[in-house]
């Protein structure tokens, strides 16, 4: 419930500011509040109808917003976060339920707030995306900290083991991140060339200051949508702009209705001017995902023993294709919608075609390279090889050998084996008991009193001053 409110009040206060600025204020404070509440439905995907004028019939409003949607994407994660819940995969779909229902209690408030007014939520579409947003947002959340239930199988549990659709998953986000970047990158390009376009756009929309400011707001909402349209162009679908006409990079068919000055409707590409263009897209997107997977394959370059083999790497790429297919289906859907009726009921990118074209572009291409991609990390570099190798050498050098227990050792081994230092045999006599005492006694009538006396093995131990007996020649007694 504080992440619904907190949400509704943020819009609330940057609509609040730019009706406080506006030279005509006409509805009010409340009229304004409103207009904040149409907002934060409208970023959750739920249409809006605008009233009927003239005699004419009510329209609908569609476009999604994409920009506003990511602040309650924010506010449902961080109340995950900071829940009181056990981290475990059964905790955190119940805590992810409690959750979605506190945000749901502000939203069936919000909605008939909008009601009488020009421009008010449709309930039944309400009712259709709020639930399904919250849940699917929560539920997200809730397994990014805990882990989803399918995460820990054993090993050998079957090509769609937990761990692979993980890895699935991620390496999609991968593809699509890639697939929105190169999107962006050919928006900036179409919208430089169509700057002085823009800037008379918005020049017609905002004659003073603050109106300008009104129409950038609204404009920068709608700046991810423009990158989502561009990335649907990219990969071959493009888009439509009303009437039946559509946007391709091949050429531009149909006749697009008189569409209002509007600046991000500047980077409209004329035509085929950019057949260079056409394979940003799906490069970026092949290559990341090829990328992706084959660093999942080998993590540790050059060991096969890690490694998966090129089935589940064929697999993953597959999985994750679909993954980054449906998952932009998703965006072009948000992104585009109706305008009204007639000529404006359908406006942007269609979302099965790009999904389709997308989950194409991200596994026929990505396959072989991912493969390729696997095989070179296989390779382990020379200087690995070489360096190992002078490893291995060493470690053989440096290995002790095996010896059996009492076997002798150093010296007393080598006249073991018949051999000695320098030749010498054991019938040199040097390290027997009688030749020992005479170079003791050497040694000590050269040093004097610095050497002790030489003990005898038969005194016995342990009496410190005990002398030996004198020696006699009579027998000693038998026992």
């Amino acid at each position: 419930m504080l992440a619904a409110g907190l949400g509704l009040a943020a819009i609330s206060v940057l609509v609040l500011l730019l009706w406080t600025l506006s030279s005509h204020p006409d509805s009010g404070v409340g009229g304004a509040l409103r207009l904040a509440a149409d907002l934060w439905l409208l970023a959750h995907g739920a249409d809006l109808t605008r009233a009927a004028t003239d005699g004419g019939p009510s329209a609908p409003v569609g476009v999604t917003p994409l920009l506003l949607t990511v602040l309650p994407l924010w506010l449902l994660h961080r109340a995950v976060g900071v829940c009181d819940w056990a981290p475990q995969p059964g905790q955190g779909a119940l805590a992810a339920l409690w959750i979605s229902c506190g945000y749901l209690v502000v939203a069936a408030a919000a909605v008939p707030h909008t009601a009488p007014a020009a421009l008010s939520a449709d309930p039944l579409s309400a009712l259709a995306h709020l639930p399904l947003f919250a849940l699917a947002v929560t539920l997200a959340a809730a397994f990014a900290i805990s882990g989803p239930p399918l995460a820990a199988p054993a090993d050998g549990a079957g090509p769609f083991d937990g761990r692979r659709l993980v890895a699935a998953g991620r390496i999609a986000l991968t593809g699509l991140g890639a697939c929105c970047a190169a999107g962006a990158l050919l928006f900036l390009f179409g919208f430089a060339q169509g700057a002085h376009r823009a800037q008379d756009a918005l020049g017609q929309l905002g004659p003073d200051w603050a109106d300008r400011l009104a129409v950038l707001f609204l404009a920068v909402a709608l700046l991810p949508n423009a990158v989502v349209w561009a990335t649907a162009w990219g990969l071959g679908p493009g888009f439509t702009l009303g009437a039946g006409s559509a946007v391709t990079p091949a050429a531009v068919t149909g006749t697009a209705p008189d569409l209002p000055p509007f600046p991000l409707l500047a980077a409209l590409p004329d035509g085929a001017a950019w057949p260079w263009a056409a394979a940003l897209v799906p490069v970026a997107a092949a290559t990341s995902v090829a990328w992706a997977t084959a660093r999942a394959a080998v993590p540790d370059r050059g060991r096969r023993a890690t490694a998966a083999g090129w089935g589940g790497t064929v697999l993953t790429v597959l999985l994750a294709g679909c993954g980054a297919g449906a998952a932009l289906g998703l965006l072009a859907a948000l992104a585009g919608g109706p305008l009204g009726t007639g000529a404006l009921a359908a406006f942007g990118p269609e979302p099965v075609p790009t999904a389709l074209a997308a989950a194409v572009w991200t596994t026929v291409p990505a396959v072989p390279l991912a493969l390729a991609l696997r095989l070179w990390r296989l390779r382990r570099p020379r200087w690995v090889r070489a360096g190992a190798g002078r490893a291995a050498a060493r470690a053989a050098r440096l290995r002790p050998t095996r010896r059996r227990e009492g076997a002798p050792t150093g010296a007393r081994r080598r006249f073991a084996l018949g051999r000695g230092r320098r030749g010498r045999t054991p019938s040199d006599g040097w390290h027997t008991t009688g030749a020992r005492r005479t170079r003791w006694a050497a040694l000590k009538k050269s040093s004097g009193t610095l050497v002790p006396e030489l003990p005898d093995p038969d005194d016995p131990p342990g009496l410190p001053g005990a002398t030996r007996p004198a020696a006699t020649d009579e027998p000693a007694p038998r026992p």
